[in-house]
């Protein structure tokens, strides 16, 4: 196999092909370098990379397998990670100048978990500024004249370009989801409490959330249940056994599901084509598809959501402020000071609504598998001020459900277009073996 088909591996049958002696991670990596020296010069995703140490991790990987020794679930896969994630051996600088240079003194719970899963972290990906909206340097792997989203740009668009098959974001409002959309591929993010966030820079605790990019769902499901489980550390974790979630992603449905498509408001927003695409898949679904309306309560779930956030992230990056306005963007500035100004009762009000809301929206899910909306209100916008729009991701970040967009829609722009399915919360599994059946459903028709 050549370059170029390596670095194109799912990581699911790599971490096959590596366990089984069919093929080594230095290969692996290797073709992945390659991939970057082809790619990044337009796309700009990576910001930090250290090519020895790579080749040393995925040596010492080949090594251990040699040896007979037992081997994790991601023996040998390189991993990217975003900027905001702290690592011992590679700086970790959060998108600002105020934290340039910064080498943390270990690496994040999440980290610590990769590597005991075997896997090779490849490098550092661009991330927004504090992982908010100022956009990085990295542009469209489909188009370079376009936003990779934000705030996980660097990782979605080193996925999406085919320079490595996993990697790492974070979510607050639609840091996971809105960028995998626009870069065209997998992007899961598990329910609130499944990942450990310490070493992970803090936004806002109660929303929070670390998600994956991937080749597939079944790469989806492999890293996150390397990387799921409780954390001392991170008191918002939960007590859960995740090792099933790859084969609970992998079973046939006993059904088949059901998706709520889920009309509101904020479809007023959404481009022409988006509109298209989601008529054109719930015609196909037929009666596996309920038209669903959430109403007005979509618009009192992002005020919510806004509300929350910002007096967290204000609370979170006060001291930055302090010590650093001066470099800061005018629009983290805007939102810091927004956040300053609710008042604890504002605040407390927030979180006993989002309870009440939850309620309403779980509800829905008495009668269907999953909830299915857009990504985003289309194709990722030209130009790269813009990291585009999570108005349709507010919902999963607040509650903490499961989402994952699937790149299964193409716009009229010929840029990508993702379908989001939202599970049930601490139901991640059932999530993913409904998106699985979606996927292999719509292949069977083109």
């Amino acid at each position: 196999m050549n370059l170029p088909d390596l670095a194109s591996l799912p990581a699911a049958e790599a971490a096959r092909a590596i366990a089984a002696g069919e093929l080594l991670s230095v290969d692996l990596v290797n073709a992945c370098l390659a991939a970057i020296d082809a790619r990044d010069a337009d796309v700009l995703a990576w910001q930090a990379l250290d090519r020895e140490y790579a080749l040393e991790q995925a040596l010492e990987c080949d090594e251990i397998r040699q040896s007979g020794a037992m081997v994790g679930p991601l023996h040998g896969v390189p991993v990217a990670l975003k900027d905001n994630i702290d690592t011992a051996d590679l700086p970790t600088e959060d998108g600002t100048v105020l934290h340039a240079g910064r080498r943390p003194a270990e690496d994040a719970t999440l980290v610590a978990r990769l590597r005991s899963a075997g896997a090779v972290i490849l490098g550092k990906t661009v991330t927004t500024e504090f992982a908010y909206f100022t956009a990085g340097k990295t542009r469209n792997p489909h188009n370079p004249a376009h936003t990779p989203g934000g705030s996980s740009s660097g990782s979605a668009a080193a996925v999406g370009a085919g320079m490595v098959p996993l990697a790492v974001g974070t979510q607050t409002n639609g840091s996971v989801i809105r960028p995998a959309s626009f870069c065209g591929v997998f992007g899961f993010k598990p329910s609130f409490g499944a990942i450990s966030r310490h070493g992970v820079l803090r936004t806002s605790r109660s929303l929070d959330q670390v998600g994956v990019f991937t080749r597939s769902v079944a790469d989806a499901a492999l890293i996150a249940r390397s990387l799921a489980g409780h954390d001392l550390q991170d008191p918002d974790t939960r007590r859960l056994s995740w090792q099933q979630l790859p084969a609970v992603a992998a079973a046939a449905p006993p059904l088949d599901p059901v998706f709520g498509l889920l009309r509101s408001p904020l479809w007023e927003g959404a481009a022409a084509d988006t509109e298209a695409g989601f008529k054109e898949l719930s015609e196909e679904l037929g009666q596996r598809c309920l038209q669903l309306d959430l109403g007005e309560t979509a618009l009192a779930i992002n005020r919510t959501q806004q509300t929350i956030m910002r007096a967290e992230m204000a609370f979170s990056l006060g001291g930055e402020y302090r010590r650093g306005r001066q470099s800061m963007s005018a629009r983290l500035i805007d939102l810091i000071e927004s956040g300053m100004q609710v008042s604890a009762v504002d605040y407390q009000q927030a979180v006993a609504l989002a309870a009440q809301l939850h309620d309403e929206v779980d509800a829905l899910f008495h009668s269907c598998d999953a909830l299915m909306l857009p990504a985003a209100p289309g194709t990722a916008p030209a130009g790269l001020e813009s990291t585009g729009d999570p108005v349709f991701c507010s919902m999963a970040s607040l509650f903490g459900m499961p989402a994952i967009s699937l790149p299964l829609m193409v716009g009229n722009d010929g840029l990508p277009m993702g379908v989001q399915l939202v599970g049930r919360r601490l139901d991640d599994g059932r999530l993913l073996r409904t998106a699985n059946w979606l996927v292999a459903r719509l292949a069977q028709t083109e």
